[in-house]
């Protein structure tokens, strides 16, 4: 499972770093259009993070991360063809419904591999193997796609059927069924999903995560297309950004885990989530490369920080049978944070100009930092409610 996500991450970061600015480029819209396309991707992938669960939950982790293996393959040769802003939002969708799939997949098995205590490290280690890939591919997609974008989009196809080839041959199937359980009806289903959302420190933990998901999705997303539009950064200098990234994770994952142990999960959380805020602020204010390089150290400190420990805090809260729903809950966070960020940003940008968009995510991060600390007080405070 590590190797084929490493091959796999390096096929799709060649692209997806840069798939804004290929879009605006193919079809000359305005800001607030393009980063639309980001907003319909998120929309179905929010739908699909939904299934997915019960999907886990029902089928099996191995075969539904297979077949959003395979769909999503399918959805990156589209974009060779794609001319029009339909065609992108058709592919846009394709995308959104397969890559929940494998994700969560992935996710569902190394919490069923592992005990509560050793999951932490797990997903730290997991994290590491998917930053290979993202340190590897935007370097290679900024050699590539200076040329040829199609290129790029067949080699991140070629990955994943590399890596759906690997889950069907070589992964085994960790859900434990109850032979004499009957499956759930979708009423029954979404009575899981309420349970959760009962879950106080769950919802909680979802709103607030989501909030420091939207800084993180401004990076991703827009900050390309902001560097290559308004400063002239091509896509080879661009690269080293995520690069950097990914390098960090790789190479601080595991150290940063370690010295976060001693401290309580939501004790640590705001801490990591000031740095998002500070590197909005970074964002906003720089006009060379290397100001924006260092908003991206700055960021990844914090997910350094926040990311595997939140991602543990869910997993420990979730009942085994229903780890798949609430990890793929817990995933609904990036899906409504790249729906609101991005064309929130697009539509700030056209009225208000090309900085606007980034102190806007700084006051996102102060308020995502309050309500962190809210989580904190009120688990282990429950009278301050």
């Amino acid at each position: 499972m590590l190797l084929g996500l490493i091959i796999s991450t390096t096929g799709t970061t060649m692209v997806w770093p840069f798939l804004t600015i290929f879009a605006s480029e193919r079809l000359s819209l305005p800001m607030a259009a393009v980063t639309s396309l980001m907003s319909i991707n998120s929309l179905s992938g929010l739908t699909a993070s939904i299934l997915a669960g019960s999907l886990v939950d029902r089928f099996g982790r191995k075969s539904v991360m297979a077949v959003g293996l395979f769909g999503t393959a399918l959805a990156y040769f589209g974009y060779i063809y794609a001319g029009s802003y339909w065609h992108f939002a058709i592919l846009m969708i394709g995308s959104g419904l397969f890559n929940p799939l494998y994700r969560l997949g992935s996710d569902a098995i190394l919490a069923d591999m592992l005990n509560p205590a050793d999951r932490v490290q797990g997903y730290s280690i997991f994290r590491m193997a998917r930053n290979i890939g993202v340190a590897l591919g935007p370097i290679l997609g900024g050699i590539v796609l200076s040329s040829n974008y199609n290129i790029g989009f067949m080699g991140a196809a070629a990955t994943l059927i590399f890596y759906g080839l690997i889950t069907l041959f070589f992964l085994r199937e960790t859900l434990v069924r109850d032979p004499n359980a009957k499956p759930e009806t979708l009423r029954q289903q979404i009575h899981v999903y309420r349970q959760a959302l009962n879950n106080k420190p769950f919802a909680h933990m979802v709103g607030a995560f989501t909030l420091m998901e939207i800084c993180a999705a401004l990076m991703w997303v827009l900050l390309a297309v902001y560097l290559k539009q308004n400063f002239g950064v091509a896509e080879s200098s661009f690269s080293w950004i995520p690069t950097t990234n990914a390098l960090m994770v790789v190479f601080l994952q595991v150290f940063i885990t370690r010295a976060m142990k001693p401290y309580r999960d939501t004790q640590v959380m705001p801490v990591g989530v000031l740095f998002y805020m500070a590197a909005m602020l970074i964002v906003g204010v720089s006009n060379q490369f290397w100001g924006f390089w260092f908003a991206m150290v700055v960021m990844t400190i914090g997910e350094l920080i926040t990311a595997p420990t939140a991602t543990t805090f869910v997993a420990n809260l979730a009942p085994t049978e229903q780890r798949g729903r609430y990890l793929g809950m817990f995933g609904l966070t990036w899906h409504v944070a790249m729906a609101i960020g991005p064309f929130a940003a697009g539509i700030l940008t056209d009225a208000f100009g090309i900085r606007s968009p980034w102190f806007a995510g700084a006051v996102v991060g102060i308020l995502a930092v309050y309500a962190f600390v809210l989580l904190d007080k009120r688990r282990f405070n429950p009278q301050s409610d």
